[in-house]
C-alpha cells in the first residue's frame, strides 16, 4: 500500500516522492484481528448460563441448578455465576473451577438442602467454605464438633499470647539439635506451670496468705527463669497443666511432628529462705523420621 500526502507534479524531483516502503513504515493501519484471534477472545459480558449447570471442579464433575449456585448472594459462587464474570469451559462445555473438588459435593449439598458433612470431614469442608465465602455454612460448622470444641480450646490458649511463638521455638530448637548431632530425634526441656507462685499445690493452703501480702521487693525475689528451653505459663483458668500439655502435643502432631513427653522432675531452684521452685519440667522428644 502506498500512502501519498499530496499529488506529485509532472517532472518533479523523484527524490521528493515518498517510497512505498517508507510510507508503510511511518503510517500503519490499526491491526485487524484474525479469525483465530477472534475465536480466542473472551466473550462479551454478561455471560449467560443454562438453568442446569455442568461443572468441572479440578477434574471432578458435578451438575446442579443455577439457582443452587446463587442461593446465597454474598458468596463467591453466586458472584461467579451472576453473569458479571467470565467462567471458562472445558472441552465438553463444563464450567471450570480451578479448585480441588474433593469436598465440593459437601458444598453443593449444603446449598441444596442445608445438609452438613459428617464429623470427619468438618474441618476440610470448613476450609472450602472459607474459600467460597459461604457464611451460613461457616456458622453451622462452627457450632458442631470438632470446631465448637476448638473455639473453647482457643479461648483457653488465648490466655497465653506467646503460645504459637513457643511452639515455633520448640520446632526450631529440635531441628537444629537433630541436624547438629546428625540424629533421628532431639530432646528438649519444657516447663509448663499454671501457678504464678513457685510452690506446689500442697503448699498453697499453708502459704496462701503470703501470696497476696508480699512487697514488690519480695516479689522480685521469686521471679526467675527455669533452666529449660521453652517455658509455658502462668495462666488463670480451670484448665490445668495436663490440658496445656495436650494442646501442645496436639498442635505439634497436626503439623506432622512426632512428639513424646514425660515429666522428669521439678525445677527445684532455691529462691529465698525455705522456698524452692516447684515448677514441673518435661522432657520433649521430637522424632524427625
Amino acid at each position: 500500500m502506498v500512502v501519498v500526502t499530496g499529488q506529485n507534479k509532472v517532472g518533479g524531483n523523484p527524490d521528493d516522492a515518498m517510497s512505498s516502503s517508507d510510507a508503510e513504515d511511518d503510517f500503519q493501519e490499526p491491526a485487524t484481528p484474525t479469525a483465530t484471534q477472534a475465536g480466542q477472545a473472551l466473550p462479551l459480558l454478561p455471560q449467560q448460563f443454562p438453568e442446569v449447570v455442568p461443572l468441572n471442579v479440578g477434574g471432578m464433575y458435578f451438575t446442579t441448578r443455577l439457582s443452587t449456585l446463587r442461593r446465597y448472594e454474598d458468596t463467591m459462587l453466586a458472584a461467579m455465576f451472576s453473569g458479571r464474570h467470565y467462567i471458562p469451559t472445558d472441552a465438553e462445555g463444563r464450567y471450570f473451577i480451578d479448585r480441588d473438588g474433593t469436598y465440593f459435593g459437601d458444598i453443593l449439598n449444603f446449598l441444596r438442602s442445608g445438609d452438613l458433612p459428617p464429623r470427619e470431614r468438618v474441618r476440610a469442608v470448613y476450609k472450602e467454605a472459607q474459600y467460597y465465602s459461604i457464611g451460613p455454612l461457616l456458622d453451622n460448622l462452627e457450632d458442631i464438633q470438632p470446631l465448637k470444641g476448638e473455639k473453647v480450646r482457643q479461648a483457653f490458649l488465648g490466655l497465653m499470647p506467646y503460645y504459637k511463638d513457643h511452639l515455633e521455638r520448640i520446632i526450631e530448637i529440635a531441628k537444629l539439635r537433630a541436624m547438629q548431632r546428625k540424629a533421628r530425634f532431639a530432646k528438649l526441656k519444657v516447663c509448663v506451670f499454671k501457678e504464678e507462685m513457685p510452690i506446689t499445690p500442697y503448699e498453697c493452703p499453708h502459704f496462701n496468705s503470703l501470696r497476696f501480702e508480699r512487697s514488690e521487693s519480695e516479689t522480685k525475689l521469686f521471679e526467675h527463669h527455669c533452666e529449660v528451653d521453652v517455658s509455658f505459663g502462668p495462666w488463670e483458668a480451670v484448665a490445668d497443666v495436663y490440658d496445656l500439655l495436650h494442646c501442645i502435643v496436639t498442635d505439634l502432631s497436626d503439623r506432622g511432628i512426632t512428639v513424646d513427653h514425660q515429666c522428669i522432675g521439678v525445677c527445684d531452684k532455691h529462691l529465698i529462705n525455705h522456698y524452692y521452685c516447684k515448677r514441673p519440667i518435661y522432657e520433649f522428644k521430637i522424632t524427625w523420621w
